[in-house]
């Protein structure tokens, strides 16, 4: 099971990459532009990308700051926050390869952000979540680029699979 979230972290680090690299393409002022998403702005939903892990790494390791809004904007700018962005796939890829099945198969509790009301959960659902919810606000940012009339990359799991790294898992 841990080879399978491995995979997931390796995939995931490689498609914020990919977004991060067609995001520098964009003005200052697209970046902040409100394109209609959930999070509005290019600025918000990648900052809310890395709003979310920091709050499950916190959850799921006791370890690391925890913004107080889903909507926090922790860097404005491009350039710091893809360095914290990066640095957070790291945190992931390391913690993810240092599990065992049996603490995949575990369960652990925490405090939701919205309700402040404690959940217990399996850690394996909670994980395929993380990922998910990564790659749907990534669409969201996919269609951001598009509606700026920007390239927007494939971030396919199957185009990832077909990277030197990514082939690895398959």
């Amino acid at each position: 099971m841990r080879q399978v979230f491995e995979m997931f972290a390796a995939y995931n680090a490689w498609a914020n990459n990919e977004l991060y690299e067609a995001a520098a393409e964009l003005s200052d002022e697209e970046f902040g532009r409100d394109a209609g998403a959930f999070f509005k702005s290019m600025r918000g939903t990648l900052n809310h990308i890395l709003v979310a892990d920091r709050i499950w790494m916190k959850r799921f390791t006791g370890r690391g700051e925890v913004p107080t809004s889903l909507a926090a904007i922790i860097h404005p700018n491009l350039a710091p926050l893809r360095i914290a962005r990066e640095a957070e796939d790291t945190r992931i890829s390391g913690w993810v390869a240092g599990l065992s099945d049996p603490e995949l198969s575990g369960r652990f509790s925490y405090t939701t952000v919205s309700e402040m009301r404690t959940v217990s959960q399996r850690l394996a659902p909670a994980l395929f979540h993380v990922f998910n919810h990564q790659t749907h606000h990534r669409g969201q940012a996919h269609m951001i680029l598009t509606s700026l009339g920007h390239r927007a990359p494939s971030l396919d799991l199957i185009a990832f699979q077909r990277t030197e790294i990514g082939r690895s898992f398959a």
